[in-house]
């Protein structure tokens, strides 16, 4: 048997890694300003994370959700707490686009009605609800060309407010940034106002934090920079560093009924443990507020540099516009200076770091830019 290939890859193996730091299977050094496609939220192999897991591995890794978890009652009230919505109800999964496919699903749930909007760039996931959601046909099948989801312009609030108008709109889904769409930032203008016009219709707003979430841009979620509260938040990514998790948190105007929504392995102990321990280390070092401190660093040095048609993000959630495809100068980067970067589109590079990058390290990253440019 062979793998299915479905991804191109670099001819590299990555086999350790430190903090922001990498290691091949030659023993080659990366720094590491990807974080795996902001998984890696606390740092490769932090030493409290790895604690955890092997502790809790000893113990027990697995057992449905048929029995009483305390670590799942642990972990919904130190999340409640650190992120901002402690009267919330958590919902633990294995993915992001897990956690968007059941967002959309208890929206209608909620409300009786059918349809979704979401918005051109956007990218939910690649289950059935989740990859209709995403403005990319190119990863739709044919099975998922359904009437489910309706795409309307990017911050265009008069074109949500025509469909919902129609009455069958259960949700609007948005992320907190667009990530594979291009660091997408919408205003806080339209931000509110969609606040308001779901509000006042009784639709629901979903806010897509998988890539925008768990303290990237600065704040613990990217959508309470424009001062606004979700009804439902989706997580996964940062959330356990590494390990498969997603969740979903909702207010109390949904009402839980045994079965609507199911799992097996998501909420396990192991993963558990490991998603605890991540929000241990972001209290202890202060990960948020790094993010936002070093982020401002890094916008404003690369904002120096000419060559660079754009930057813009917030945190460490950056990207950098070229007038030219980056394919090559991401090799150049990698292969050249030994640096992990990510891409979006043709022309863009992202940068989305594990959270406990320093100062030091994204001026390193800068002359090491500026080397391959």
């Amino acid at each position: 048997m062979k793998l299915f290939d479905v991804y191109p890859l670099f001819d590299i193996e990555i086999v350790k890694g430190r903090g922001c730091r990498t290691y091949d299977a030659d023993g080659t050094e990366y720094l590491d300003l990807y974080g795996g496609h902001a998984v890696i939220s606390v740092g490769h192999s932090h030493p409290h994370y790895v604690e955890a897991l092997k502790r809790q591995a000893e113990q027990l890794v697995f057992y449905s959700n048929s029995v009483v978890n305390g670590l799942q009652v642990e972990l919904a009230k130190k999340l409640g707490s650190i992120c901002g919505y402690p009267n919330y109800q958590l919902f633990l999964i294995n993915s992001g686009a897990e956690a968007n496919e059941n967002a959309m699903k208890l929206a209608s749930f909620h409300t009786g009605k059918p349809r979704v909007i979401a918005f051109s760039k956007a990218f939910h996931g690649r289950t059935s609800l989740a990859v209709e959601a995403t403005d990319n046909p190119k990863i739709q099948a044919p099975v998922n060309a359904t009437p489910h989801v309706t795409i309307v312009p990017f911050c265009d609030i008069e074109a949500v407010r025509a469909e919902i108008a129609k009455g069958d709109v259960a949700a609007v889904i948005i992320e907190g940034i667009q990530g594979v769409g291009g660091i997408q930032i919408p205003t806080t203008e339209f931000m509110q106002q969609l606040r308001q016009l779901t509000r006042e219709s009784g639709v629901v707003l979903i806010l897509d934090e998988i890539q925008s979430g768990y303290g990237r841009t600065g704040k613990f979620f990217a959508h309470q920079w424009y001062g606004i509260e979700a009804d439902i938040v989706t997580m996964a990514k940062g959330i356990c560093n590494g390990y498969p998790m997603g969740a979903l948190i909702c207010s109390e105007a949904f009402k839980p009924v045994y079965g609507m929504l199911g799992t097996t392995f998501g909420g396990n102990h192991l993963g558990c443990a490991g998603a605890i321990a991540v929000l241990e280390i972001f209290e202890k070092e202060q990960l948020v507020e790094n993010a936002r401190k070093v982020g401002e660093h890094l916008l404003t040095e690369l904002k120096k540099i000419p060559g660079i048609k754009e930057v813009r993000g917030r945190g460490l959630m950056i990207g950098m516009e070229f007038d030219y495809p980056v394919k090559e100068l991401r090799s150049r980067l990698i292969h050249e200076q030994h640096v992990f970067t990510g891409a979006s589109g043709t022309n863009m590079i992202r940068l989305l770091p594990p959270l406990v990058l320093t100062i030091a390290q994204a001026d390193e990253f800068i002359t090491r830019l500026k080397s391959a440019l």
